[in-house]
């Protein structure tokens, strides 16, 4: 069976939305590798063995959440979930209460990971937290399986993505396996000029069970020419280590907060194919200060759980986001309606957008975060980017407080992580040159650190604590 094609990807999207057809759980020359690292190689045949042999090994249930650590692992996890015809689970982060909230949506399922233990975050001071109820430990030598190459309904339910919580409770989000199918079809094609007929190795800092994560790390592996690192780096020594354990220049798909990491960090990277990045607003500036570091270009990549990756720029050199083949956004009063070829039907994102006359887009910040005083309208996230190009704020982010104050005020803060030379009341005047004064914090928080999630997102709950109770 040859690989699914990418220059074949747009040609065959419209036709993966039908009840009944079936698609291979994965493409290519058994020979080829499918995923690799410093312990060697894993080929396309032997992968197979491994998803047939662990699929033997899972309960009757019809749902699993995915815990695994090692990539590789949870690669051949969720493709032994979705080969027993069950659905994997994604929370939006691997603490206990996200898992437990997961479960107790789904109470009839069990929990797949890699560790003694189920591999959730805990609080610092007890380790890791204990194994959950239903827990199945992968053993440390996967069993293998002989078969045929399994093949998947195109209209089987084979995941839900819970969203991260950044505007509130997380929300599921369904996905067949013709949306992944689809979806990962025009992935290909937007990464096809970075790796010709060669096989292109990916290193992921993103975990898997995020949505982006998924997309980039998980599904290209399956059907396109792509082999990816079983390890999950995250200080810049230990992605640098996994970047040269790829035979040729690899894709790094990482996030902005690693990105800057790396940039800031002087470890020498070895040459790359490319960099994307997601989940968080890319400065303009770290995007050109990272293409000069590292020579080659970085790629911002843009999407949700509710609608996958559809669209890309270059931040060092453009505003502007270009739509994938065959998307088209529509704005609406509450936000955008996206139309794309691997949506059964057109998803509403928040995102307050600007089109232009070829169809690309600007974003203009989000219903939610519209905030009006004094007759004047301003973007919570605009606020946002304008604080983080001040020189000396390494990071950072504007709200509004959670609850009014006495007078009925939701006043706007700033949580900032910042050069100590950066005073806040230089702060203020550098940020009363680019905005309105009505617009400027009352009350600015400096932090060590912001309590982004393993994403670089920031949970509403996460800024409410950081801020206190006299936020309001």
């Amino acid at each position: 069976m040859s690989a699914v094609g990418v220059e074949q990807g747009a040609s065959r999207i419209d036709g993966l939305q039908g009840a009944g057809e079936y698609r291979p759980l994965v493409g290519g020359d058994p020979s080829r590798t499918i995923a690799f690292g410093a312990g060697g190689v894993v080929t396309l045949d032997t992968f197979l063995a491994h998803v047939r042999g662990v699929a033997a090994l899972l309960p009757d249930a019809p749902f699993a959440l995915n815990l695994c650590e090692d990539r590789y692992r949870f690669l051949v996890a969720f493709c032994a979930v979705a080969l027993r015809g069950q659905t994997t689970l994604l929370p939006p982060a691997r603490t206990r209460g996200a898992i437990d909230d997961v479960r107790a949506r789904h109470p009839h399922s069990y929990c797949i990971g890699d560790r003694d233990d189920c591999g959730c975050d805990a609080p610092h001071d007890v380790g890791h937290a204990p194994a959950p109820p239903h827990y199945v430990r992968l053993p440390d030598a996967l069993p293998t399986r002989d078969g045929d190459v399994p093949q998947i309904a195109l209209d089987a339910l084979v995941a839900i993505g819970f969203t991260s919580g950044s505007t509130g409770v997380p929300g599921a989000n369904p996905k067949t396996w013709a949306t992944f199918h689809a979806c990962t079809l025009q992935n290909l094609a937007a990464l096809a000029d970075l790796h010709g007929a060669a096989t292109l190795p990916v290193v992921a800092t993103v975990p898997p069970q995020h949505m982006y994560g998924m997309e980039l790390s998980i599904l290209l592996p399956l059907l396109g020419n792509v082999a990816v690192h079983g390890a999950r780096p995250f200080f810049p020594e230990d992605i640098a280590a996994a970047l040269r354990d790829a035979p040729r220049p690899p894709l790094l798909v990482t996030t902005p907060v690693h990105l800057r990491s790396l940039v800031e960090s002087g470890v020498a990277l070895p040459p790359l194919a490319a960099i994307a990045t997601a989940t968080a607003p890319l400065p303009q500036a770290l995007a050109a200060e990272a293409e000069a570091r590292f020579g080659c270009e970085v790629r911002e990549l843009f999407g949700s759980t509710e609608t996958c990756i559809f669209a890309r720029r270059r931040t060092a050199l453009e505003q502007a986001w270009t739509p994938f083949d065959g998307v088209r956004l529509q704005p609406v009063p509450d936000g955008t309606l996206v139309h794309a070829p691997h949506l059964p039907e057109p998803r509403l994102l928040a995102d307050i957008v600007e089109l232009d006359a070829a169809g690309r887009f600007e974003l203009r910040g989000r219903q939610a975060d519209m905030i009006e005083i004094a007759g004047k309208r301003a973007s919570l996230a605009d606020l946002t980017r304008r604080l983080l190009a001040i020189d000396g704020v390494r990071d950072g982010v504007i709200c509004q407080s959670a609850t009014p104050d006495a007078t009925g005020v939701r006043r706007i803060m700033a949580a900032v992580v910042a050069s100590p030379a950066l005073d806040d009341a230089a702060l203020l005047d550098a940020l009363r040159a680019s905005m309105d004064p009505v617009f400027l914090p009352r009350r600015i928080r400096r932090v060590d650190g912001l309590p982004r999630n393993e994403t670089g997102k920031l949970p509403r709950a996460a800024l409410d604590a950081l801020f206190g109770p006299s936020a309001g």
